[in-house]
């Protein structure tokens, strides 16, 4: 029996010291980010209605635009992928030791207080507590709680690390260990400049497009490469293809991955050195994009229903890379700069990049926590065929409105009532491909919880059916 035909069911002889004793905060994290996950799904369809329907729900200050967009941002990058990357991570770190997960408690300690930061972030955007600056609406009341839980999880990857039985390490490590040093050192200075002792003027701009472009490269891709360079030479059952490249790519990440963020502002108030480095080390990152294809292109070739979400994702990994690449040359960032079609870009990177990584990992990870198989196989394929369909509608929809809109923009003859009433229908399909989008998310959930059910109940019939024959 191979990899690839169980690798969505249960595999007992496939199970590692570190998942018994790391299986409830694990499977915690995981869960959490699941529910996380359906909940920035719900705000993303109402902020995608009201782009085209601006009436909706804008009665009560609580559902505006602004405030929506914020906590669906919110709860998709510190709710789902925060917990998802994070559980994964620790989940990989622990197999490829060998040995026990040790802290397993902090890390129940901090994914608890992870989540209430969450909750409370949320509440706070709800009230209109926003920072204005992408991928940093966290109010600055509740970032001293995301330090304590984020060194609470990372302590039980970091003695996996340091624990490990062997010298060598491996590519999935390397992104793991990386994220779990880099995101600190993000938040922290963002913290300090931008909360603390914020700076002034259009600095603030800079050091927000730097955080912002720094945590989609030097932590959620981490993350994500980190669940995809582990998963594609498990199941396939080989080494990866130009492996010797590998370390190349990841250095390319961890350097070059940084100073891409001004590319936000070509044409802004802002140095024109500033932007013009953000071009090169964008146009320069393509370089890493080249190498995990050519590591990761045995996932292309199928195999299981996790290779499969894993294979959309480095798909769209790779492509919205080379996308960036060419937006920010400035024949084409003057057009697509501030306009619906940077929403497709994110889209294409966060979900269906990111997030289809961790979804086959995902799949593989938990019948290896629970030791039981997924409760329903046709809910595996429902999300992954809805999955791959609501990002395909959505992407497109955007990135054509987001032309069509720029193309409007640069005319000085055509007003903005008539840009809204150009960009209408293709807002419309944009919503129906976020409606598929979240019915993928509820087949996840129900599938998960089905599953862990389950398995509780069956371990509690047979612990009473084993005590009652040896009674």
């Amino acid at each position: 029996m191979t990899f690839a035909s169980i690798s969505p069911s249960a595999d007992l002889a496939d199970q590692s010291p570190a998942e018994s004793t790391g299986r409830a905060p694990l499977l915690y994290l995981l869960g959490s980010s699941i529910l996380w996950l359906v909940v920035s799904g719900i705000l993303s369809l109402i902020t995608s209605i009201q782009l085209h329907t601006p009436n909706f729900l804008a009665d009560c200050p609580i559902t505006t635009y602004g405030r929506v967009r914020a906590m669906a941002e919110t709860s998709f990058i510190y709710g789902w992928i925060g917990n998802v990357g994070l559980g994964l991570a620790l989940w990989i770190l622990g197999r490829l030791s060998g040995e026990k997960m040790r802290g397993a408690n902090w890390v129940i300690v901090g994914a608890l207080f992870w989540n209430l930061g969450v909750t409370l972030a949320i509440g706070g955007l709800a009230l209109g507590n926003l920072t204005s600056i992408p991928m940093y609406q966290i109010p600055g009341y509740v970032q001293p709680i995301f330090f304590f839980a984020y060194g609470a999880i990372a302590i039980a990857g970091l003695l996996s690390w340091t624990g490990r039985r062997r010298e060598m390490m491996f590519a999935s490590q390397w992104y793991a260990i990386a994220a779990l040093f880099l995101f600190p050192w993000l938040f922290s200075i963002a913290y300090i400049m931008l909360q603390y002792a914020p700076v002034r003027g259009v600095l603030q701009a800079v050091v927000g497009g730097w955080y912002g472009q720094g945590i989609w490269t030097l932590w959620i891709a981490p993350l994500a490469l980190c669940s995809a360079y582990y998963i594609v030479p498990r199941i396939s059952g080989k080494l990866l293809p130009a492996y010797d490249t590998a370390a190349l790519g990841f250095w390319t990440l961890l350097v070059v991955g940084g100073w891409t963020g001004a590319r936000h502002l070509i044409g802004g108030p802002i140095p024109a050195w500033v932007s013009s480095v953000a071009i090169v080390t964008t146009i320069t990152l393509v370089f890493h994009y080249i190498v995990v294809f050519l590591n990761l292109r045995p996932a292309l070739k199928g195999g299981s229903l996790s290779i499969s979400f894993i294979a959309i994702g480095v798909i769209c990994y790779v492509a919205g890379g080379f996308v960036d690449g060419l937006t920010s040359l400035r024949p084409y960032a003057v057009i697509t700069q501030f306009t619906v079609y940077e929403d497709a870009q994110r889209e294409l990177a966060l979900f269906g990049g990111a997030s289809m990584m961790f979804f086959g990992a995902l799949y593989f990870a938990v019948p290896r926590l629970t030791g039981s198989s997924w409760s329903s196989g046709a809910l595996i394929k429902g999300q992954l065929f809805l999955s791959a369909l609501g990002i395909l509608i959505t992407v497109l929809s955007l990135a054509a409105a987001g032309l069509l809109q720029g193309d409007a923009l640069a005319d000085a003859k055509v007003n903005f009532s008539t840009i809204a009433t150009q960009m209408k229908p293709y807002l419309l399909v944009a919503s129906v491909g976020r409606l598929i989008i979240l019915f993928s998310s509820l087949l996840l959930a129900l599938n998960f919880f089905k599953t862990i059910i389950t398995h509780f109940i069956l371990n509690k019939l047979f612990s009473s059916k084993e005590g009652a024959i040896a009674s």
